[in-house]
């Protein structure tokens, strides 16, 4: 029986190719070579992949035995997920491969921003002798800001404490105990801007976090201070940094990620380049030795175990294995009910039980909690959420798991509910199913309001005092501003009490208009929640 064969179209570590063994036809392609590449693709298994080479929707239809894209890094942005999830195509990545080595790029910045060892060097390779220009500052009791205090925010914390360094964090996802762990003191963003000497910002990009370091934020910034960028590309507004920079509102910058990469010529991130208040380095954040080797090892294994048929804990898209058909469309349907919790979660979660009613309480169903922890994290962490660092992620956060398997479900054949408490003693749960023979996934539960309405991209959730008028209300100012309202239910516990409204729209709404409905309203509750799918 031939081999399955393994398609390496970039160079990658001698220490790859080890761990992948002698099970596998391991063959060569340049990623690049477009031609090529395609043409390697018609007999490959596996291909394995870092930046340059692109897996999109031609490449995934030369490749009629492929089961697996890996991506040797954590960035996945040359990979077509959905194309791959459609085609039946597992993407892997190597989610924790580069966290120390983009850790240790941000205190290289940090360092570099306080004593301008950048310009030193290129003054005295110029053959200038100018010391008091580059009076430096220390980092000895000065304060830094950590927007995002995930795994690379808490090594950061980590290492600048050895500085003496007051450290404070804004994360709204991270509970006062975890922060209180790791000796950071847990601050709003306006304060985090305010007080520090020092910021780094380490959080997803999202609709919500892109640009959320702008003009306003810079100008509560002290003069004095850095700010630093080794996540992702657009957290910054860089036309908003640019002007900020040239008016002296802050003393710095280092950015390693752009908004267009490489910066194009004549735009404003190019712009920045020629500032000498600004370091800044071409995005490497995972390139090191030790980055490159731990993601070529990691994706070698996920290779194995992917076309071994085993469970794949890095798996992006699809959770391949041993996991039971009748279980297998939950796993979408769970990922979504987590990132709607995470939207309507008002505070951090201190613990969260996933209980599965109905015939899946026949089947194993541990991956359901994976799942959940997957989607819940989607959008709050500025890393890649897999199976295998979901549950890492809940745990660095004080955030207990449970299971639950009951086979009563009285009203539908399964039914899906993520129950949590929250940090300031509430407590939010959601359901859901699946429908019919499409399995159309359904969200049928928001604490104790039932509702039956299909889970869409673009959703608003609204929790007001029931009384007349209020639907002609919203419906007004949504559809003054062009926001198409594609699906509606209307949820209550009793007449004159409290009441939901679920809305499904076209188009994700702008804040000032959100703003505006909820006091129209007078809303308890208001969040709009963006589904992103693999």
């Amino acid at each position: 029986m031939p081999k399955p064969v393994v398609l390496l179209a970039e160079e990658l570590s001698p220490a790859t190719i080890d761990a992948l063994g002698p099970d596998f036809d391991v063959r060569s392609v340049d990623g690049t070579d477009r031609p090529a590449l395609l043409s390697a693709l018609a007999e490959a298994n596996a291909v394995l992949i870092r930046s340059a080479t692109k897996i999109d929707e031609e490449a995934l239809a030369a490749a009629p035995k492929l089961q697996v894209v890996a991506r040797a890094g954590v960035g996945l942005d040359n990979v077509d997920i959905k194309a791959a999830t459609t085609a039946g195509v597992m993407v892997v990545n190597a989610p924790t491969s580069n966290i120390v080595s983009a850790a240790e790029l941000t205190i290289g910045h940090i360092l570099s921003l306080a004593r301008h060892i950048p310009a030193g060097h290129a003054s005295l390779t110029a053959g200038q002798w100018k010391r008091s220009a580059y009076t430096g500052t220390e980092l000895f009791e000065k304060t830094v800001g950590i927007i995002g205090l995930g795994r690379i925010g808490a090594l950061i914390a980590a290492r600048l404490q050895a500085f003496d360094m007051r450290v404070i964090a804004y994360d709204p996802y991270v509970t006062s105990a975890r922060a209180q762990q790791l000796g950071v003191q847990l601050v709003t963003l306006d304060e985090l801007l305010a007080e520090s000497d020092f910021v780094t910002i380490h959080m997803p990009k999202t609709p919500e976090t892109t640009g959320m370091i702008s003009t306003d934020q810079f100008r509560a910034m002290k003069s004095t201070a850095f700010i630093v960028n080794v996540a992702r590309g657009g957290l910054i507004d860089e036309v908003a940094l640019h002007a900020a920079l040239t008016a002296g509102e802050i003393a710095g910058a280092g950015l390693d990620v752009f908004t267009s990469e490489p910066p194009a010529e004549g735009g404003t991130a190019a712009a920045l380049l020629s500032l000498p208040n600004v370091v800044v380095t071409p995005h490497l954040g995972a390139s090191t030795d030790e980055a490159q080797e731990k993601a070529g090892i990691s994706v070698a294994r996920s290779v194995r175990l992917a076309l071994g048929g085993e469970l794949v804990p890095d798996a992006v898209n699809v959770a391949g294995g041993v996991i039971d058909p009748y279980v297998r469309p939950g796993i979408p349907l769970v990922e979504k009910l987590g990132q709607i919790f995470a939207g309507l979660a008002q505070s951090p979660l201190t613990s969260l039980d996933v209980e599965v009613h109905g015939e899946l309480s026949d089947y194993d169903v541990s991956v359901l909690k994976l799942a959940a922890l997957k989607g819940l994290f989607t959008n709050i962490v500025s890393e890649t959420v897999s199976y295998v660092n979901a549950p890492l992620l809940a745990e660095q956060r004080g955030v207990e798991t449970r299971l639950l398997v009951d086979a009563d479900s009285p009203e539908y054949r399964n039914v899906i509910t993520l129950r949590g408490a929250l940090s300031d003693g509430s407590q939010l749960a959601v359901s859901g199913t699946l429908t019919g023979p499409k399995q159309i996934e359904k969200l049928v539960g928001i604490n104790d309001y039932a509702l039956e309405l299909p889970i869409e991209e673009h959703h608003i959730v609204m929790v007001y005092t029931d009384r007349p008028g209020i639907v002609a209300v919203y419906g007004q100012k949504f559809g003054e501003a062009g926001i198409n309202i594609a699906g509606m239910q209307i949820a209550r516990r009793a007449a004159g009490g409290q009441a939901l409204s679920l809305l499904t729209v076209d188009s994700p709404v702008p804040d000032e208009l959100l703003a505006e409905v909820r006091e129209a309203i007078d809303a308890d509750l208001f969040a709009q929640i963006a589904i992103a799918e693999d």
